[in-house]
C-alpha cells in the first residue's frame, strides 16, 4: 500500500510487530521442534497456548521517528476455539526526506485493532481474522481467512488463506476522504520435516491493488519542475519464499540456524530480493539470544524517474519505488523468569535492529547527492504464556 510521506513509517513499524512477534515464537519453536523431532515424536494440530503480551517500541530513521505500546491478548475457550486482541499505537513524529523537500514537519497517531480467532477441526486449523487502523487522514480495515491442514502424520503442513482490505485515503485541509483502494492478497505454502533436525518450507503469494495506490503529499519532478505524483491506479505484485531451519544438534547444544530467500515481482516492473541469515541459541535453561543478517534489493518502477525528462501519464519520486538496497542486522535476547508457578512462563525479550538503507538513484535536494540514510529499531517486551 502506498500512502502519504509519514504513513510509510507507521506501516513499516506495524509489520515489523507482526513479523518479529512471529519470527520470534518461530524461532524458539524451532529450537525447541528440533529438540521434539529428535526423539521421534510428532503431535497434531492444536490450539496456541494463552498468551499476553505487552511491547514498547522505537523506530528512528530518515527523518521519521515512530514510538508507542502494542498489547496482545490470546485467550481458549473451552479447549476449542482461541481469540486473540491486539491493540498497537504509533505516535509519529515526520521530518523524512520526502516532507522536508515538499511540505512541512508533522506529528500524527495512528492506532491500530486486530482481531482473531482459530479453531481445530481434526489435522485442521481454521483462522478468521478482522483489523483496522485509523490515523487523521488514512483509515485501513481487512478481513481474513486461513486454513492450515497437516498431512503423513504431523511430517507436513498444508497451508492457504486470503486477505481482503479496504482503504479510505485522505488529505490534511481536505474536508472528508478524496479517494479509496482495495487489495486482495491470496497465500499458500507448505511445510515439511525432511529429518529429525531439518525443516523447510515454502510459501507462495499474490496481492492485487485497485484504487488510489500515491500520496496526495508527495510530488515527483519534470524538468526540475515539482508536478504531483501520478501512479497507475492498479498492481499485481507476486512473492515466493523458501526457508531452512536446522536444529545443530550436537555442534552447539539446543541451537539452531535458518535460512531464506524471497523473490518478488510485479506489473509495475519492481522486482526485488531478500536474504536472510539467522540462528538461535539456549544459553542455560532461562536465556535465548537470536541474531539475524537481512540483506534486501529492488529495482525501480517502470514510472520511477528522480528528474523525468519528458512529460508521461504516469510519473513518480516515490523513493520506496526506486532503485536502492537495504541491509538489517539485528539481535534479540529473551530471559525466561525461573520459579514460576506450574502452568506458567513468563518471558522478558529485547531487541535491537539497525538497517542501512543506499538509493541508486533518488537525490538528495538539499546537496544534490545520492540519498542514504541509517535506521534504528528497538523493542522491549514482557510476554507470559499460561
Amino acid at each position: 500500500m502506498c500512502k502519504g510521506a509519514g504513513v510509510a513509517a507507521t506501516d513499516f513499524m506495524m509489520s515489523l510487530w507482526r513479523t518479529v512477534e512471529a519470527r520470534w515464537r518461530g524461532v524458539a519453536a524451532s529450537v525447541m521442534a528440533g529438540s521434539a523431532a529428535s526423539t521421534g515424536t510428532a503431535t497434531g494440530a492444536t490450539l496456541p497456548e494463552d498468551k499476553a503480551e505487552a511491547i514498547y517500541h522505537v523506530y528512528d530513521g530518515g527523518g521519521v521517528k515512530a514510538t508507542g505500546p502494542a498489547l496482545l491478548v490470546r485467550k481458549s475457550l473451552f479447549d476449542r476455539v482461541s481469540l486473540s486482541a491486539q491493540y498497537y499505537v504509533d505516535a509519529v513524529s515526520n521530518a523524512s526526506i520526502d516532507v522536508v523537500t515538499t511540505a512541512s514537519p508533522f506529528k500524527e497517531k495512528r492506532t491500530a485493532y486486530d482481531f482473531s480467532a482459530e479453531t481445530v477441526v481434526r489435522d485442521s486449523t481454521l483462522s478468521l481474522s478482522l483489523s483496522r487502523s485509523t490515523e487523521p487522514d488514512y483509515t485501513a480495515q481487512a478481513i481474513g481467512f486461513d486454513v492450515a491442514h497437516e498431512v503423513f502424520g504431523g511430517m507436513s503442513t498444508v497451508s492457504m488463506g486470503f486477505t481482503r482490505a479496504n482503504d479510505q485515503v485522505g488529505k490534511k485541509g481536505v474536508v472528508g476522504w478524496i479517494d479509496k483502494a482495495t487489495h486482495w492478497q491470496y497465500r499458500a505454502g507448505l511445510t515439511q520435516i525432511l529429518s529429525p533436525r531439518w525443516l523447510v518450507s515454502a510459501n507462495a503469494e499474490v496481492i492485487s491493488d485497485d484504487g488510489y495506490l500515491g500520496s496526495p503529499y508527495r510530488a515527483a519532478r519534470v524538468f526540475g519542475a515539482a508536478v504531483p505524483e501520478r501512479n497507475p491506479r492498479t498492481r499485481t505484485g507476486r512473492a515466493v519464499k523458501v526457508r531452512s531451519i536446522t536444529d545443530t544438534g550436537a555442534w552447539v547444544d539446543r541451537s539452531s540456524f535458518r535460512a531464506e530467500y524471497r523473490h518478488y515481482w510485479d506489473t509495475w516492473d519492481i522486482k526485488a530480493q531478500t536474504f536472510e541469515l539467522g540462528g538461535s541459541k539456549y544459553l542455560g535453561q532461562s536465556f535465548l539470544l537470536d541474531a539475524s543478517l537481512r540483506i534486501y534489493s529492488q529495482t525501480r518502477a517502470l514510472f520511477y524517474s528522480d528528474n523525468a525528462q519528458s512529460e508521461t501519464l504516469y510519473i513518480s519520486r516515490n523513493r520506496q519505488l526506486s532503485t536502492f538496497k537495504s541491509t538489517a542486522l539485528s539481535a534479540k535476547f529473551s530471559y525466561t523468569l525461573p520459579r514460576m508457578p506450574t502452568g506458567y512462563d513468563v518471558k522478558l525479550t529485547g531487541a535491537y535492529e539497525i538497517k542501512r538503507f543506499r538509493f541508486n538513484d533518488f537525490t538528495d535536494l538539499r546537496s544534490g547527492g545520492l540519498y542514504s540514510y541509517n535506521a534504528n529499531v528497538v523493542q522491549v517486551y514482557v510476554s507470559a504464556n499460561f
